[in-house]
């Protein structure tokens, strides 16, 4: 019998491992920076007139990488502003990641870095003990509503924060991705832990079509070479498999079964495609932009 499948997540060391070689495999990177280049000036052309200091809110911000690249837009937007920055961060490691980016960055002097190593919900808590009236011009969730308990409360809570002119921009995978389709057909055996969800933006703007909460939509084209999962034993496609089902020791723990299925859904049309004799996940991101 098959062992119980266990989240990627609570292995933190591989989980990073893993993160890591999808990063070097696919293009989200470059496809988030291209958007916060190109794109996002335009989302933040009204936030901040006549504002001495924008109040700006990451919340899962990681290692900061793309916190700096926003914030550096900002800058470019409003020259003689300062930005007091709220990083919301549950990992210690990443938060000192952040923080050792952050000092060998230059041109930073204008901005005010408040570190919050906690969750989202532990920061609603303690933003309500804060009794402060504090609104934001700027909120960014990248790519971490898979890791709270309620994302409708989540967006619900954070998008109440906005300032009258503020933006709160929310990244995900897309509805059309090869995610989307993983999860919708495997969603019962990999999606069954309390530290991460099968969510898509999809999934967050049938809450906001039913609640009348009206919002901006933008495809950000990605994708991820996977071919090496289709090698049996070969380490880097192994840890490839564990990051897109979210499992640790895929190959090992899941049935025969299960793995023979999930790797047929993944050379399927709907997840990938066949490019030079490589297999090309989609991996497409779509942001919406909500405001107040």
């Amino acid at each position: 019998m098959a062992a119980p499948l266990r989240s990627l997540v609570e292995d933190y060391p591989r989980y990073l491992q893993a993160f890591q070689l999808f990063l070097e495999r696919s293009s989200e990177h470059q496809c988030m920076r291209e958007f916060i280049q190109k794109t996002l000036p335009e989302i933040l052309s009204s936030i901040g007139a006549g504002k001495d200091t924008l109040n700006v809110m990451g919340v899962g911000s990681g290692a900061g990488e793309m916190d700096l690249e926003m914030l550096g837009q900002l800058h470019l937007l409003y020259p003689d502003a300062k930005v007091d920055n709220e990083v919301v961060e549950p990992s210690g490691d990443m938060v000192y990641r952040y923080k050792v980016l952050v000092s060998k960055t230059p041109d930073l002097d204008h901005i005010t870095f408040r570190f919050n190593t906690m969750t989202a919900s532990e920061f609603e808590e303690n933003w309500k003990q804060r009794n402060t009236d504090k609104k934001m011009d700027f909120i960014h969730m990248i790519q971490m509503l898979y890791y709270v308990n309620d994302p409708e409360a989540t967006v619900t809570f954070f998008r109440s924060l906005l300032n009258k002119d503020g933006k709160l921009l929310i990244l995900l995978v897309s509805g059309d991705s090869g995610w989307s389709r993983l999860w919708r057909t495997y969603k019962q055996e990999l999606c069954n832990t309390d530290i991460s969800q099968c969510v898509t933006t999809g999934d967050i703007r049938k809450f906001l079509d039913a609640k009348g909460i009206p919002y901006s939509k933008y495809t950000l084209p990605s994708q991820m070479d996977i071919s090496e999962c289709f090698s049996p034993g070969d380490e880097r496609g192994e840890l490839l498999l564990d990051f897109l089902t979210e499992t640790k020791d895929f190959s090992k723990n899941a049935s025969p079964e299960l793995k023979a299925g999930v790797l047929q859904l993944l050379k399927h049309p709907e997840c990938s495609r066949e490019e030079d004799g490589r297999v090309m996940f989609n991996n497409n991101l779509e942001a919406l932009v909500l405001d107040p």
